[in-house]
């Protein structure tokens, strides 16, 4: 990586956790993303979900076929374990091609997860399966009981379920989804080997009065919640710190204004039309600039297996004003930074793929 003042030179960069929807949304969403990586690991809770190969290489066709003209992205694929999913299907994901892995959300975590898994025990024989085929578990790693606090529910989780599931299935990879806490990055870092993180932009740069500031904000809200200024710094540190557990994955998933803005919003923070930017400040924030190309490029395409990207992007030191709201069919979207600056943007961005300055309202 090359750095001055005011210019980085990255290997282009993968988003191993993004969610870019279907249809309209989808078609609103997946240029920013192609504007900046070369590949991700696009989230399977569709309605209805993403359980078998099949829908998976569907799914990819579409949001291959969605592109910009002249824009080279390649989705990766994950599908969406339920209680009643068979061992055969990972056979089946490992033959068809460009599938990773199964991804675990506990039933009632996040968004869409109502088919989830109600019981892990429930699962043991798929993840034996994936554990000789070489797919990786994804995890949501939440309880989705209501008594445990919101705060609390990802360390509970490590508890409980995560590490008797690593200690069960000791060949099985594991990559623990967006962590927001200090007790999450304690457990990636000592734990055996085959285990590894990702961290989004939004756990780094904000802690949970964020939520707050100014009154509530739904734009702010996302699943696991952001958390506090303490788990924060340690995300920080061990993202600036090299490991190469760590790695890239917005979890950018986005929602209609309507659905952010109502009684019962939605969780979810977009972040695509800015994501390598923010990390870039993230980064420069705790003086890591040159540790953002292994995290962003590097340690997730090795834990998968993956070659990594021969292409490369340019960031430039140039703020720019993010738009008020971003056109969705017949909706809008509310982006993270909304009406606000960010320190770093791309340059040379690809045909078809929207300007960092769009205008929005």
């Amino acid at each position: 990586m090359s750095t001055g003042p005011t210019t980085i030179t990255l290997r282009r960069p993968d988003d191993m956790h993004l969610h870019v929807r279907d249809g309209e949304m989808m078609r609103a969403v997946l240029p920013f993303t192609a504007a900046r990586f070369a590949r991700a690991l696009i989230m399977p809770n569709l309605k209805p979900p993403v359980t078998s190969t099949r829908q998976a290489l569907e799914y990819r066709r579409r949001i291959l076929q969605a592109l910009p003209a002249g824009v080279r992205f390649e989705p990766l694929m994950t599908l969406y374990l339920t209680d009643r999913t068979e061992p055969a299907e990972a056979d089946r994901a490992r033959a068809g091609g460009g599938i990773l892995g199964f991804k675990l959300y506990p039933a009632g975590a996040t968004t869409h997860s109502d088919a989830g898994v109600t019981d892990i025990r429930r699962v043991d024989a798929v993840l034996s399966r994936m554990e000789e085929t070489g797919l990786v578990l994804q995890v949501h790693g939440e309880v989705a009981d209501p008594d445990v606090d919101i705060f609390e529910r990802e360390a509970r989780f490590i508890d409980t379920v995560l590490s008797p599931l690593a200690a069960r299935f000791p060949r099985l990879r594991i990559v623990f989804e967006h962590i927001s806490t200090r007790a999450a990055v304690q457990f990636v870092l000592c734990a055996r080997e085959g285990i590894a993180a990702t961290v989004t932009p939004q756990h780094l740069l904000m802690n949970r009065n964020a939520l707050f500031a100014g009154g509530l904000r739904p734009h702010h809200y996302c699943l696991p919640v952001l958390k506090s200024e303490a788990d924060r710094e340690s995300l920080l540190a061990a993202v600036a710190g090299g490991n190469r557990r760590f790695f890239l994955g917005t979890d950018s998933a986005p929602h209609g204004r309507a659905a952010k803005e109502a009684a019962c919003g939605c969780a979810g923070i977009f972040s695509a039309h800015a994501a390598l930017e923010l990390y870039a400040e993230a980064f420069e924030a705790v003086g890591g600039l040159e540790r953002l190309e292994p995290f962003a490029c590097e340690h997730g395409a090795d834990f998968y297996g993956l070659a990594r990207n021969s292409g490369q992007i340019r960031l430039i030191k140039k703020p720019w004003e993010v738009p008020a709201s971003l056109p969705c069919g017949a909706d809008r979207l509310v982006p993270l930074r909304s009406g606000e600056r960010v320190a770093w943007q791309v340059a040379d961005e690809p045909p078809g793929a929207t300007p960092a300055g769009a205008a929005g309202r």
